[in-house]
């Protein structure tokens, strides 16, 4: 049968999956002090951004694109004259995906190369390694292509870290409010879940699932829904109990807080047991091919996150602005073509627009562009993500983008299997308040 992934739909950075930590992070210890002089990596003529990311190796399928498209938007910034007069220098070294080798290079990049600020920080070994650095040293930091927890912030004025792919306590979060106040159940699907109905957590005792765990256990509380959790832990040999447990307790909903593989064995557990309620999961499960079509249940409808829509008119729209960006690259035709579906290109160009647009924000400002009057610009508005909702550092917010849409696993009349938009994007605030 047809598979159909929606790749640009759901956007899943398979870079994400690998580690994700349990706390919420540290408080940064440095802010920026109040000056009017420039700081460091900014001239008169130019900005000079940088980024470690892996360009060879069993990543560099993400790396390569991500930085492609990153280095295109900064192309077309300048060649429309810059920003106040300044275009936008970009240096980048190749860290192999390895913790040490990445925190080596961020050093290098800030201390040596003295950079402006991070843009497209790329992935979970180099983010983690550096967190703690980028706060006590105070260089902005803009989009981590990671959803690890370290990046989760609730009220943190000033801090330069600022993620923008949802973080995994976030999706948990959504995940959760939408199990709850949806309506989606009932015969016509149209009711929302009874207010003494229990909701099942599978999760995997890892990076990923402990992240979204987090989430989860967060979100229940402020619904003052925690007591109406099923939790059960799951990892190889156990999925079959798990699922027995969640049954035998009477769950309406569940809760898949895993990653691809630990998803696939939990939909073929759930399948095996017959339990047939609606199952929540991850924006990085929006993957058409690890369900098995044979054993769909429409009684067991599927719903993940997305976090980008190029299928409404705004989404279309800003899909269109991005092949454009690319096509305007110094790239092969090749390479055009193949980035203008690249969930990875995508993500890069999501990062170098954000950065812009607070680059921006502090001319229209008539501000000295250094990093204090830069984290403040950011945090003055949400910031609009391209083919997405927005992210919001107002207040010292730094838990990545809470706007998000829900997908529906759905097979079509001619077999092809798709995940199509069932509720468009919205913050997680307007979720709780349904």
């Amino acid at each position: 049968m047809k598979k159909l992934l929606l790749i640009m739909a759901a956007l899943v950075l398979c870079l994400s999956v690998v580690g994700c930590s349990k706390k919420d992070g540290p408080e940064p210890t440095k802010t920026p002090e109040v000056t009017s002089e420039v700081s460091q990596g900014v001239t008169d003529t130019t900005i000079l951004v940088g980024n470690t990311a892996a360009t060879s190796g069993a990543f560099a399928f993400v790396g390569t694109p991500f930085n492609d498209a990153l280095i295109a938007v900064f192309k077309e910034v300048n060649d429309n004259g810059g920003i106040d007069g300044r275009t936008i220098e970009f240096v980048t070294y190749d860290d192999g995906f390895n913790a040490a080798t990445g925190k080596t290079l961020t050093e290098k990049l800030v201390e040596e190369d003295e950079i402006f600020s991070l843009v497209g920080h790329f992935g979970t070994p180099t983010v983690g390694a550096t967190v703690d650095y980028i706060q006590e040293i105070g260089i902005p930091m803009v989009y981590a292509a990671t959803g690890i927890n370290d990046l989760y912030f609730k009220e943190s004025l000033g801090n330069p870290v600022m993620a923008v792919q949802p973080i995994y306590k976030t999706d948990g979060r959504i995940m959760t409010a939408r199990a709850f106040n949806e309506a989606i159940y009932g015969a016509e699907a149209s009711e929302k879940l009874a207010a003494d109905a229990k909701v099942g957590v599978l999760y995997t005792n890892d990076e990923a699932g402990n992240g979204i765990f987090e989430g989860i256990k967060e979100e229940a509380e402020v619904l003052g829904k925690t007591d109406s959790l099923v939790i059960e832990a799951v990892g190889e040999g156990t999925y079959a109990t798990g699922v027995q447990k969640l049954q035998e307790a009477g769950v309406s909903a569940i809760i898949l807080a895993v990653n691809q593989e630990p998803f696939k064995q939990s939909l073929v557990a759930l399948n095996d047991a017959g339990l047939n309620v609606p199952v929540f999961t991850s924006y990085n499960n929006a993957d058409v091919t690890a369900v098995d079509e044979s054993k769909f249940n429409p009684e067991r409808p599927l719903y993940v996150n997305a976090w980008v829509d190029v299928f409404s008119e705004k989404g279309q729209e800003e899909a269109g602005l991005f092949i454009g960006t690319i096509n305007n690259s110094a790239l092969s035709d090749e390479l055009k073509t193949s980035y203008a579906t690249n969930s990875f290109a995508i993500a890069g160009y999501v990062a170098g627009k954000v950065f812009v647009e607070g680059v921006e924000r502090v001319a229209a400002n008539g501000d000295v562009l250094n990093h204090e009057n830069f984290i403040k610009a950011m945090e003055q508005e949400p910031i609009n993500v391209p083919m997405g909702g927005t992210v919001d550092y107002s207040d010292g917010k730094r838990w990545g983008v809470d706007s998000m849409s829900l997908l529906q696993y759905t097979i079509l009349e001619d077999g092809t299997e798709v995940f199509a938009k069932v509720r468009e994007i919205e913050t997680l605030e307007e979720i709780e308040a349904k």
